[in-house]
């Protein structure tokens, strides 16, 4: 065991931890670069900051940017990936007698949790839900934004077809469910954006209210519930 304070002669189990120093500190960059340029999107403006900005913010060379992001894009949206990972992991782990559209609402529900805490561990996560409304208003990102949502849901549906024994290619359901869900998700980030509460628990309780309204929207009499 090592003691504060004492030196490790090469070739120790001390030694041989230094490689995950390293990782910690590249990780650190990542994490300060992040927030640099989230920082940035939301005070100046995503197409008004440069990858020389947000390297100067964080204190670093353009160089070294371009050796954790390929690109603004790719920083903008890494966090965004991350909380993506962790709801494709829930649609996984969801029992196979659930119907999808249950597993899918299920599956986000149980992430909510393990996608704040993953933010937290690089962004404040308010930093990252004050990143989102400037999504809505930025049409670059907004076309990103859609256009990684459309991917997304392919992964998601191949997912669906797979928990269900189904050929995507072959049988319609699996997309058509997950297209269902995802305009859902799409017209909550809408509405709860140009709402002045933009915390997590509004977009949580919002999404939720919205799911609640799928089935009597697609099967209920619209003229009958106006009675």
């Amino acid at each position: 065991m090592k003691v504060a304070g004492t030196s490790a002669p090469p070739g120790t189990a001390a030694a041989a931890s230094r490689p995950g120093l390293r990782e910690l500190k590249k990780q650190r960059t990542r994490d300060l670069l992040l927030r640099s340029a989230l920082e940035l999107f939301t005070q100046r403006g995503y197409e008004e900051t440069t990858v020389d900005d947000i390297a100067e913010a964080a204190e670093v060379s353009q160089r070294t940017f371009f050796r954790y992001f390929a690109s603004k894009e790719d920083a903008a949206f890494f966090v965004s990936r991350l909380a993506e990972s962790h709801f494709v992991e829930a649609v996984h782990a969801r029992p196979p007698e659930e119907a999808p559209l249950d597993a899918l609402r299920t599956a986000l529900v149980e992430s909510w949790g393990t996608i704040g805490e993953a933010v937290e561990q690089l962004i404040p996560l308010e930093l990252h839900m004050r990143f989102y409304r400037v999504i809505e208003s930025t049409p670059a990102l907004l076309a990103a934004h859609l256009r990684r949502a459309t991917e997304l849901e392919e992964e998601i549906a191949r997912v669906v077809a797979a928990r269900e024994g189904l050929d995507l290619d072959a049988d319609p359901r699996p997309r058509v469910v997950v297209a269902v869900f995802g305009a859902v998700m799409r017209v909550t980030e809408r509405i709860w954006s140009a709402r002045a509460d933009a915390g997590l628990a509004a977009l949580r309780d919002l999404t939720a209210a919205y799911l609640d309204q799928v089935t009597p929207a697609l099967t209920g009499d619209w003229h009958r519930a106006e009675t």
